[in-house]
């Protein structure tokens, strides 16, 4: 595991609301981009003449994809210090399924019964029970929610981690990992080794590179390599986005996406993840951020879908402005109710039933490996 020292002289870290905050505004730009850029058919007219001036904005709205994922590399291995492989897991699943369960339900009822001719899709059973594991994209079937694709990134990620914690995670294995993973990724993906480069997905693997990095300078201090190993990924990672992003952006959106902003844009991400948790605002925030925070994962997952029937619903009689905020606040009450009813309520057994099904050793608490 990554060394850590005893309890005793541990000194607790502040909580990083202003991660938090990031979070919650990295939902919220994917969620701008989905209703005022991406193409779709809720309202009146074409998402860009509705809202001409905003949409060659909010048409950057999908990097705050690449934001979800800077923050995933520094917030695992967070999660990761001084847990065995069986708390570790017993976290991620009681953190990732139960949210992502109820949307999968929500969204196949909104689907299936209330509006799929509105929004042109149906579902059959076996499309839903495949997506409530989690592996659709890898079995071939369709999304429910198309949002969903980023959860394939996210386990096979935390399938990496796992792999690496059952060897031990120490700092210089994260630091070789940092090298090696977008390296390889890169590698397979030019040489044309799919199942490689699905594995170890070389358009995102550089930014959760990154993030890991930048946990390691955050929890351990910072060195040369070290910084030469985040921006080294930070270049990577923003070559990606304008390989593979920003072109299929353009194209479900109709906006001409230029090159030097979203650089500008990647830089702005990374130097913001930098000074929430390197600098001295890593103390500083509100009470109120934690629960954006919170409530990013359920927005992320129900606000497509359902955010398009409401604006479907009511752009025929509302202006586009009052139809807009109409449907932010509609999806993010649901997901307050995702967060308030599903979530803080079966996470904690979730996670002690998944836990309880490793050997004894596994089930062993933080205090207890750090002794």
């Amino acid at each position: 595991m990554l060394p850590v020292a005893p309890a005793v002289d541990v000194a607790p870290r502040p909580r990083l609301q202003l991660l938090d905050l990031l979070r919650f505004g990295a939902a919220l730009a994917v969620v701008m981009y989905h209703y005022t850029a991406r193409r779709h058919t809720q309202w009146e007219a074409p998402t860009i003449e509705t809202f001409p001036f905003v949409s060659q904005f909010s048409a950057y709205g999908f990097m705050g994809v690449q934001l979800f994922f800077l923050i995933s590399g520094f917030v695992i291995l967070m999660s990761v210090e001084g847990r065995s492989v069986g708390e570790f897991v017993a976290a991620r699943i009681s953190r990732l399924f139960p949210a992502y369960w109820a949307a999968v339900i929500l969204t196949a009822i909104l689907i299936e019964f209330i509006a799929g001719d509105q929004l042109g899709k149906s579902v059959t059973l076996v499309q839903v029970l495949t997506n409530l594991t989690m592996l659709q994209q890898w079995t071939g079937v369709p999304h429910v929610d198309g949002v969903y694709w980023t959860l394939a990134v996210e386990l096979l990620f935390y399938v990496l981690i796992g792999i690496f914690m059952s060897t031990k995670l120490t700092v210089e294995k994260i630091t070789w990992l940092a090298f090696l993973w977008p390296l390889a990724a890169l590698i397979a993906d030019r040489s044309n080794m799919q199942f490689l480069a699905t594995f170890l997905s070389p358009a995102y693997a550089p930014l959760f590179a990154a993030g890991m990095m930048l946990y390691v300078i955050y929890s351990r201090g910072s060195n040369l390599l070290r910084w030469m190993l985040v921006v080294g990924n930070g270049i990577l990672g923003t070559q990606q986005t304008i390989m593979y992003d920003v072109a299929n952006a353009e194209r479900l959106t109709g906006v001409d996406l230029k090159e030097p902003v979203a650089v500008a844009i990647m830089i702005l991400i990374f130097a913001s993840v930098a000074l929430v948790t390197l600098s001295p605002l890593q103390s500083r925030g509100l009470a109120w951020m934690t629960y954006l925070g919170a409530l990013t994962y359920p927005l992320y997952l129900v606000h497509e879908l359902w955010g398009w029937w409401v604006i479907g619903q009511l752009s025929p009689y509302l202006n586009e402005w009052v139809v807009l905020v109409l449907a932010i606040a509609f999806v993010l009450l649901l997901a307050a109710a995702i967060e308030r009813w599903v979530e803080r309520r079966s996470r904690r057994w979730l996670r002690t039933q998944v836990l309880r099904s490793f050997p004894r050793a596994e089930r062993a608490p933080a205090a207890a490996a750090a002794r």
